[in-house]
């Protein structure tokens, strides 16, 4: 699948099973974890992949680690 550019913004939640996410997206956990994100911090996903993990694609089918908070410039 091709990378979608430009995707979402919208806040970080943390789901049951510990899975960050922002929308139907799921959020990388160790970039997040080691960013300075919180939850509710608002974010822009600037893309996102498939879910390679077999364990949460059914609850998130795609994932993100290019994303930043949406009061900062890049």
């Amino acid at each position: 699948m091709a990378k979608q550019k430009g995707v979402y913004t919208g806040l970080i939640e943390k789901d049951d099973f510990g899975n960050y996410f922002c929308g139907p997206y799921l959020l990388d956990y160790q970039y997040t974890e080691a960013g300075k994100f919180k939850i509710g911090d608002e974010v822009n996903i600037k893309s996102v992949i498939a879910n390679p993990s077999d364990a949460s694609a059914g609850w998130y089918p795609q994932k993100s680690r290019d994303f930043f908070l949406s009061n900062l410039k890049e």
